[in-house]
């Protein structure tokens, strides 16, 4: 089986790269804070001191970065892809980042002789973790249809979206649904309350009703429950890049750009140190006067 380079080993980045040695396949790894890379060490991968030490020793590069600055150094910065001399000539970058950055990197390597492949997941680190993410990738088809195995060892589903930058415009995609879904939601939820229905009737109300669906359920669950889990919660970067682009399309996205603006007070407040529903239930009880 092939030999296949991680590079960011985070929570996200950690159970993917765990399910491909699940899955048989042998890895090298490299983060820039080695200690989130100790348990795929003690599971058998091999860690390296940089993005180009890792093409280098393997025949695929896969990653999971944080923020734009660091795909941008991972592929053309310092040891980074573009300066490895041997190994592998192919790369598939799973950030969450904005189109403009993966194309602006991506056209730089293919100068160099890399075949590039966008690609974003859909869930959170424990779905990562047992392999049922939503994978989504476009660029290189022919990366796309080569490594199908490796893409079924991380997720449940595998979509095919289209040109390079495509699949990070499906993930921002994916956030501005979100963030509007669970701001309406609670919302909604918020003014049935003051008006005597409770969120348990709310939630029984929505399970059978046209509108029900797994994200809404999930959801529920937790407004219900009241137990938000603590994390940053990536979905105010992702709705920005979203809108970012909405402008320079020229396309209007009111209802994004007041979830948005939902988001921003809940930061303001200190409300956002929790996943996005967390978020949303905080943000609804300050402007509600709600008191916690």
């Amino acid at each position: 089986m092939k030999t296949i380079g991680f590079i960011g080993t985070g929570g996200m980045g950690a159970g993917m790269a765990a399910n491909l040695i699940k899955a048989g396949y042998s890895l090298v790894v490299t983060d820039i804070n080695r200690a989130q890379s100790a348990g795929l060490e003690a599971q058998g991968a091999k860690f390296v001191d940089s993005p180009k030490a890792v093409a280098e020793s393997v025949e695929l590069v896969l990653s999971m970065l944080p923020h734009n600055a660091a795909v941008r150094a991972v592929g053309v910065g310092k040891g980074g892809l573009a300066e490895a001399t041997s190994g592998a000539k192919a790369w598939i970058d799973f950030s969450s980042i904005d189109k403009a950055t993966i194309v602006d990197v991506g056209g730089q390597l293919a100068g160099k002789g890399w075949t590039i492949a966008d690609a974003s997941a859909g869930g959170v680190e424990e779905v990562a973790a047992a392999g049922q993410l939503a994978l989504w990738l476009s660029g290189s088809r022919d990366l796309f249809d080569a490594h199908q195995p490796i893409f079924r060892a991380m997720g449940k589903s595998i979509i095919y979206v289209g040109e390079l930058g495509a699949a990070k415009l499906v993930k921002n995609a994916m956030a501005m649904l979100a963030a509007v879904q669970h701001m309406s939601l609670v919302e909604i939820g918020s003014w049935l309350k003051k008006g005597g229905v409770d969120d348990a009737a709310f939630k029984e109300i929505l399970e059978n009703s046209q509108q029900n669906s797994v994200a809404v359920s999930r959801i529920m669950e937790i407004i219900v429950s009241r137990k938000f889990k603590p994390r940053k919660s990536w979905m105010p970067k992702d709705v920005g890049f979203g809108l970012d682009m909405a402008r320079e399309m020229e396309v209007p996205m009111p209802f994004v750009g007041l979830a948005q603006q939902m988001f921003a007070i809940a930061q303001a407040t200190g409300q956002d140190g929790y996943e996005a529903t967390g978020i949303a239930c905080n943000v609804y009880d300050v402007i509600n006067g709600v008191k916690r």
